[in-house]
Order: C-alpha cells, then structure tokens, then sequence
C-alpha cells in the first residue's frame, strides 16, 4: 500500500524524511496549500505530484517541467479528452526540450523526460457515485482517485462512505482520499480487509495531518504510517 502526502508547502523537506511514496503539490490559486515557492531536492523514491483544477494544458506542461514533476493530479472537471491531450503533450515533449535537465538529490544531472508522467483523475463522491462515468477515462489515466464531494476540489477533512467502492467495476488501481486521519486507522485498516479495496493502490492524507495549511505534524504522521504498518504486519502474519 502506497502513501501520498498532499498539500505540501512549509516542510516538505522534513515530510520526506518519512519516505512517502508521493507528495502533493497544489498549483490552484484559491487553495490555503497553493505552492509557489522553489521545489526542494527531493529522494527519487519519493514521486512529486503537481494538483491542477481545471488548468490549461500549457500551464500544466511548464508546471511539470519547472517542477519536474513525476504526476499530475487533475482535481477538476476535465474530460477524458483533456486527458488524452495531455498525455500526447507528455509524449511530444520529449523532442521539444532535449537540452533541459533536472537535478537529481545528488546534484546530478540528467535529461528531462515526460513520458512517463502518470495521470491521475479525481473524481468527487458524497453518497453514491455512478462508476460509468470513469469508462471514457480508462484507457487514458495511470489512476483514478476517490475524495470526498465539498465547496473545495480538496482538503475538506471530511470522509465519504467507502462502501460505496464496493461496486466499484474497473481494475484501474485507485487512491483513497478524503478526510483521513489519525482517528481512521481502524477504519482504514477493516477497508483495506475487505473486498472494495481490492485495487486501492494508495492512501492519500492531507488537511487531518497539519498544524496550519500546508505545514504538517511530522509526529502525528509518523504515528499514522506505524499504526499502518502494524496493521499490515499483524495482518500478513494471521
């Protein structure tokens, strides 16, 4: 089970040093998390994630490529053709930039590639979701991910009913999202026993984990990460 860190802003830097599989960055204006500042050197384990709402395609290239960013997460409502777009941009872009280069945490340089820049496509859930809405999008996102329907595209701090996943139709591997915290590892832990998270691929855990937008509580986060790993461990040795 993968873990994503989102709203990345005042310590991203000390969030790394916890080995998260990804870290979110927020590109929307509006959001209290908006990321402006300069990228930190991050480990190549650890994916960085750009969070885009409804941005056009041009802005969403020169922010993977300022950014170098390893996916992009569209939290609006962008159709599946958007995404199609999008990903023949990741693959043109390669011939178009030959001479950019990024830096790895040991300073090195190597060419900037974008073809392999995942796509992930929310979609927003409150009591019940119609799933033949992610048929168009198949073929043209890496994941899909599941947050709770509120007045922002993100960041709520609110829970939608995960059993709603158990119709869940696709085998397209999803994040879970929305609302998680220290007081959901219980829950978490009987969902990721039970059927309908079959193809959940990753947690994702923002506003629950912070001190103040953007700056998160590296203790309460580490407590999270060993809590789920007991869960796993206990569960791998029934």
């Amino acid at each position: 089970m993968k873990l994503k860190i989102c709203g990345m802003n005042h310590n991203p830097e000390e969030v790394a040093t916890l080995k998260p599989d990804y870290l979110g960055f927020i590109f929307w204006e509006p959001s209290s998390r908006y990321f402006s500042g300069e990228m930190p050197v991050l480990p190549n384990s650890i994916k960085k994630v750009g969070v885009v709402v409804d941005t056009p395609l041009e802005e969403v290239l020169e922010k993977v490529a300022q950014y170098q960013l390893d996916a992009v997460q569209l939290h609006g409502q962008e159709s599946a053709e958007y995404c199609v777009e999008l990903k023949d941009c990741f693959l043109s872009f390669r011939a178009q930039s030959r001479n950019q280069k990024k830096l790895d945490e040991n300073g090195v340089s190597t060419p900037l590639d974008l073809t392999d820049t995942e796509i992930i496509k929310v979609f927003s859930i409150k009591d019940d979701f119609d799933f033949d809405v992610l048929k168009d999008y198949e073929g043209v996102c890496d994941y899909f991910l599941f947050d709770t329907k509120g007045k922002l595209p993100g960041g709520n701090g609110y829970t939608f009913d995960w059993s709603v996943l158990e119709k869940y139709p696709s085998n397209k591997p999803y994040f879970l999202s929305g609302g998680i915290g220290l007081d959901s590892v219980e829950k978490l832990q009987a969902f990721l026993e039970s059927p309908a998270s079959n193809y959940c691929f990753a947690i994702d855990v923002n506003s629950k984990f912070e001190k103040a937008p953007g700056l998160k509580n590296i203790d309460e986060l580490n407590q999270f990460i060993e809590s789920l790993k007991s869960g796993y461990n206990k569960k791998k040795n029934l």
